[in-house]
């Protein structure tokens, strides 16, 4: 910029100082919204001493720093001093927006510049009145383009006799431009800075453009933090949207199982009331369980238990005919997977593969981790299927297909479920998904 004043005029080396202004206040936006503090900081409206404090900090230190460049290096576009205070102010608060006026007030004060600190702090507290004054909602919505929308606003306060808060937003900062300008023009740089100080006398178009430029300079950061905020709010809504398709997709198992059970419960009530009676207890157990948990992720623990519940009502339906055989790695006891998706397998393996073979049969649950991955495995030695029908299992009926659908929605493409039979020797089916313990975060 030092050697700009050799290659441009005056007017130049101020349009660009404008500009480079801009960018550099842009950019500065766009750092700290990538910061999840940050960023929750201005998502809620409602905010305690400790948010504050971060958010003042986090704007504050980066000026601080521009006003010293300007006084080091002569970078006369990294002082932001007006606009960040008044921007703080407007956003966080007036004591929020005085502390960072005081932030960047203090190394021009100390360079002799005695106007500036209490320049700064008074543009934190205009900021700050303004946010108590007007809708919190109103501030998010002032843009670099309201001035394209200017007569609108012009002729809705005219219309209605109303107040137009977007054209208070802008006209607050284009009055503390000029406040600075005439504070400047009457005391001198050396007490305060001001853009256009260098020029002997600043023309009405250049004026125009500093003010241009003072307004833009608190409206980017407002629309990029905006944008920040509709960007959380609309991941939020689809996780919430992603939730409940899992809850739907998990309730319909419920049902699904309760249908089957209650059709065998009929079928036992004249032949073998007894049994018919046991398989109501034990069902009734199993539904208290599974009302009483409203977790999409258990841990594998968790589902065997849940499947050991189910396999009781099996086993007195089937007698000795139903044998069960577990191959649980240690290490697997903990890993999270989704509530209820091994009982479609197993019911799967009983109703296809089980009932329709004469004497005993067996159903084998494996798990084990393999490449930071967890496969889980029911197996059966029953019927199987013919190869051009191992898929119908897999595309028509609830469970299956509701399994699929389940894996699909929660873990994206990194989920595999595969089938593989063999007529007269049995029916795999193998889960195979991320690896995620229980002490980690379960999100939908």
């Amino acid at each position: 910029m030092l050697d700009g004043n050799r290659l441009l005029s005056a007017d130049q080396f101020l349009l660009t100082t404008l500009i480079v202004k801009l960018a550099v206040m842009a950019v500065l936006a766009t750092m700290l919204a990538r910061y999840h503090r940050f960023r929750h900081i201005l998502i809620f409206e409602r905010r305690g001493w400790l948010d504050r404090l971060v958010f003042t900090l986090a704007l504050g230190i980066p000026l601080m720093a521009g006003v010293t460049a300007r006084l080091l290096l002569s970078y006369k576009a990294a002082d932001l001093s007006l606009e960040g205070a008044f921007l703080a102010g407007l956003i966080a608060g007036p004591y929020a927006g005085a502390l960072v006026g005081m932030l960047v007030g203090i190394p021009a004060a100390i360079a002799g510049e005695v106007i500036a600190l209490p320049f700064a702090v008074g543009c934190g507290f205009a900021g700050g009145g303004l946010r108590e004054a007007c809708p919190k909602e109103v501030i998010w919505q002032f843009s670099p383009f309201v001035f394209i929308d200017l007569h609108k606003h012009i002729w809705v306060m005219v219309r209605k006799l109303g107040v137009s808060w977007q054209l208070w937003l802008m006209l607050a900062p284009i009055g503390l431009e000029v406040l600075r300008q005439a504070l400047g023009a009457r005391f001198g740089a050396a007490l305060l800075f001001y853009p256009g100080a260098d020029l002997q006398m600043v023309s009405p178009l250049m004026m125009l453009l500093i003010i241009l430029a003072t307004v833009l300079a608190v409206a980017t950061p407002i629309k990029i933090w905006n944008s920040a905020r509709i960007e959380h709010r609309l991941q939020e809504q689809e996780n919430l949207l992603l939730a409940a398709k899992i809850e739907a997709l998990k309730s319909q198992i419920n049902p699904h199982f309760l249908f089957n059970t209650l059709t065998s419960i009929s079928s036992l009530i004249r032949s073998q009331p007894e049994t018919a009676r046991t398989l109501i207890n034990k069902l009734s157990g199993l539904l208290r369980r599974l009302l009483r948990s409203h977790e999409h992720f258990v841990t594998v623990r968790e589902e065997l238990e849940s499947i050991d519940e189910y396999l009781d009502i099996e086993v007195v339906r089937f007698g000795p005919k139903l044998r069960v055989r577990k191959e649980i790695a240690p290490d697997t006891i903990d890993v999270v997977v989704p509530s209820m998706i091994l009982q479609p397998l197993v019911e799967n393996s009983i109703k296809h593969g089980l009932s329709r073979k004469v004497g005993t049969g067996t159903i084998t649950i494996r798990s084990w981790r393999e490449n930071a991955r967890v496969m889980i495995e029911v197996e059966d030695d029953g019927m199987g299927f013919l190869l051009e029908r191992l898929e119908q299992p897999m595309a028509s009926g609830i469970g299956l297909a509701n399994v699929r659908e389940r894996l699909r929605v929660i873990y994206g493409a990194t989920y595999q479920l595969t089938m593989a039979s063999e007529p007269g020797k049995g029916t795999r089916a193998r889960i195979e998904i991320p690896e995620l313990m229980a002490a980690e975060q379960i999100t939908a």
